[in-house]
């Protein structure tokens, strides 16, 4: 499956089929419907009546490539197949664009494909519409949309080790901050086990909305009538979503952390900060464009721990060699490599320089960059290990559809403009970092040569002479690539401005696709 906290597997009558929570289709379907009911271009699909019927509505991509749309501004809904009763081909191609693009925003969807989501798979189904929603859940969970989040800051605590936290653990924070400043000292550690008994709960509704939330719940001793009294209260401010009284009682973690999400989203209750503080708030860069490219990368690998920050999280080496092994298997002797945590900043480096070691094996450049450097988050030489790894991989997968012979940058060049002229049209690129790639004509061509009359020339901006056609061109080329199977991380940006090592990813991941299709 997805992950294995999606389902536990069960044998029905020979063939396996997973289990899926009832109470997490029925969450979703209500969001689903909530969020996408005024589409007029979906009222055959919704509502959705049944939470069972989710999984038919989600079987020809339009509503799944909705829904991604509403949380991912970089999708592009004039690419998806519309016709009401797609058959199984143009719904494919929805699929692969709702799954690409999924990828694209940090779902982790290693082991599900087009065919799994057309025949009704529902624990796949319903794993990915909860990665989906929990995305856009999370969206704004952070200092730059909240800067009041300041106030969570523990004493003496720096920053930027809080704009590395994950949503969730800021989620977590949000409520004992509100717990601690109602003088109790009950405290939350997980959306699981700690808030069955509704005591969390309680309090953190009252603190938010005094008036209309009372902690006379504190005094029920039985807890599904504590649960039904929080779940009223939350009804009385417009944020019953997600949960029903049994799912506090049961500490499903999913569907609590979703309530959390939204009642945040709604009413943080933090006080804004002054001219004075905001001033003294200084912001550090969180991360390059290609530094997120990389790190939804190493995500779509399907490797476990997930990265939610590439500096910190690479730190130990082990993310490195679980990567190297990956797109590489065989090339790490596990035996030298240090797993215990937490781990001795000396044996981080030892995993450091064993990575640094295989890379040089693998023929990159890493001429200054050891194990000292990966220990201390040196962004620089972070990146410049983890880009050669990516384009290993984009060479790697080349090679591997082109039946074992290796693959240069000149032959992926070559390729590309071999099949344009093919196609009858006049574009060219002479390499990655060609100016003139940032109006995506070229690459239009290209995925046009891939699949005859794939492109919708009339959403084309010809020419393409200032910034925002460019930009309009690129989100279209992107979302277009996807829907034809492509794995994609570069942002539209990226072309405009021709960063050539995203470039040369995008044009990889459209080389193994056509080569697929046997071009």
């Amino acid at each position: 499956g997805i992950n294995a906290e999606y389902g536990e597997s069960y044998n029905v009558t020979m063939s396996v089929r997973q289990r899926y929570s009832q109470e997490e289709a029925e969450a979703f379907t209500a969001h689903i419907n909530a969020i996408l009911g005024g589409d007029p271009s979906l009222s055959k699909l919704i509502p959705i009546k049944e939470p069972s019927h989710l999984f038919a509505a989600c079987k020809d991509g339009r509503l799944l490539c909705k829904l991604i749309a509403s949380v991912s501004p970089e999708f592009d809904t004039r690419v998806i197949n519309m016709k009401d009763g797609l058959t199984q081909f143009p719904a494919y191609e929805n699929l692969n664009l709702a799954i690409n693009s999924a990828k694209s925003i940090g779902c982790v969807v290693v082991n599900i494909g087009a065919e799994d989501i057309w025949n009704e798979s529902e624990h796949l189904i319903l794993g990915l519409v909860w990665q989906v929603i929990r995305v856009g859940l999370l969206a704004e969970i952070n200092l730059k949309s909240h800067p009041e989040l300041y106030r969570l800051l523990e004493p003496g605590e720096d920053i930027k080790t809080f704009l590395n936290l994950p949503p969730e653990k800021i989620l977590l924070r949000w409520v004992n901050h509100h717990l601690k400043n109602a003088g109790s000292d009950k405290r939350i550690h997980n959306f699981g086990g700690d808030i069955k008994d509704s005591e969390a709960y309680t309090i953190l509704l009252n603190q938010l909305a005094p008036s209309k939330c009372d902690t006379h719940a504190l005094k029920e001793p039985d807890h599904n009538k504590r649960a039904e009294q929080v779940f009223n209260n939350a009804r009385k401010i417009d944020c019953a979503k997600f949960i029903k009284p049994r799912d506090i009682v049961a500490g499903n973690p999913k569907l609590n952390m979703a309530f959390v999400a939204n009642l945040f989203n709604t009413l943080p209750g933090l006080d804004v900060l002054e001219e004075a503080e905001l001033a003294n708030l200084d912001f550090p860069e969180t991360g390059s464009r290609e530094a997120r490219a990389f790190q939804l990368w190493i995500n779509s690998l399907g490797l476990d721990p997930y990265v939610h920050n590439i500096f910190d999280d690479l730190r130990d080496g082990l993310v490195l060699l679980k990567v190297i092994d990956k797109i590489n298997p065989g090339t790490v002797n596990w035996k030298r490599v240090n797993t215990n945590a937490p781990m001795h900043r000396i044996k981080q480096v030892e995993n450091g320089n064993y990575a640094v070691e295989i890379g040089k094996e693998l023929k990159f450049s890493l001429v200054g960059i050891g194990g000292v450097d990966i220990a201390d988050g040196n962004e620089t030489l972070t990146l410049a290990l983890v880009w050669q790894l990516m384009r290993h991989h984009v060479l790697t997968v080349l090679k591997e559809v082109g039946g074992g012979a290796p693959v240069s940058e000149q032959q992926m060049i070559k390729w590309s403009n071999d099949l344009v002229q093919s196609s009858g049209k006049t574009t060219k690129m002479t390499g990655f970092k060609d100016s003139s790639l940032k109006t995506s004509q070229f690459f239009l061509d290209l995925v046009d040569a891939i699949r005859k009359g794939f492109v919708d020339w009339s959403l084309v901006h010809d020419p393409a002479d200032d910034v925002n056609k460019c930009m309009d061109n690129a989100k279209l080329v992107i979302n277009l690539s996807r829907k034809l199977g492509a794995t994609i991380f570069l942002l539209p940006e990226d072309i405009c401005e021709g960063k050539d090592k995203m470039i040369l990813t995008f044009v990889g991941s459209l080389m193994a696709v056509g080569r697929k299709e046997g071009k």
